[in-house]
């Protein structure tokens, strides 16, 4: 009796019919006691998947995948170090592209792949870059847009604070998970006592 009231409550996922030539033996068992439909229970697995994707891509892809001494003050340092590091390129690589995020294995040879020249006119630095890569044009494109946006944000930068700057710059980065319109602000914490 109690197999049969768990069965009636298992629910089934339709997937697209294969050929009937074709042999696979992919299983996938997600087993939880939540009461939410199917597709909900798949939005939150793949939703903690990508959650810990991003572990995955600090640890894999920039090396945080353990050290070997046994000097703590070191080993925090370069673990320091090396989230520093992911959170900035992270961040550049986000305000050159907010619709996306981009995994270092893609964008460090695509943001990178450009030799560049730095020279000295009058007053002004001025960096030439020149890439070889297959998206040169695409890259270009969002560089191009990225500094404009640095541009507009210098030519009002004496009437900013480092906290507005900041705030607009976090808030082009993650515009993508804001509502139309919304900025970022952040209040100045009030220590008591």
């Amino acid at each position: 009796m109690l197999e049969k009231g768990i069965k009636e409550r298992q629910q089934t996922l339709a997937l697209i019919e294969e050929p009937e030539n074709i042999k696979a033996y992919e299983y996938s068992v997600l087993v939880t006691s939540l009461d939410n439909d199917i597709v909900s229970i798949i939005n939150h697995y793949r939703n903690r998947a990508d959650c810990e994707n991003n572990f995955d891509e600090i640890k894999n892809q920039w090396g945080w995948g353990g050290y070997v001494t046994k000097d703590m003050a070191r080993c925090r340092m370069l673990a320091r170090m090396v989230a520093l590091v992911y959170n900035w390129w992270t961040l550049y690589v986000r305000l050159s592209n907010p619709d996306s995020h981009k995994e270092s294995i893609t964008s460090r040879p695509l943001l990178m792949s450009s030799i560049g020249k730095l020279t000295h006119s009058g007053n002004q630095k001025k960096i030439k870059l020149t890439s070889q890569h297959r998206w040169m044009y695409k890259i270009a494109k969002l560089q191009s847009e990225l500094c404009d946006f640095f541009d507009s944000i210098k030519s009002i930068a004496p009437q900013l604070n480092p906290i507005n700057a900041w705030c607009r710059i976090l808030t082009k980065a993650v515009s993508k998970f804001l509502k139309k319109g919304q900025v970022i602000t952040m209040q100045p914490l009030i220590r008591s006592g």
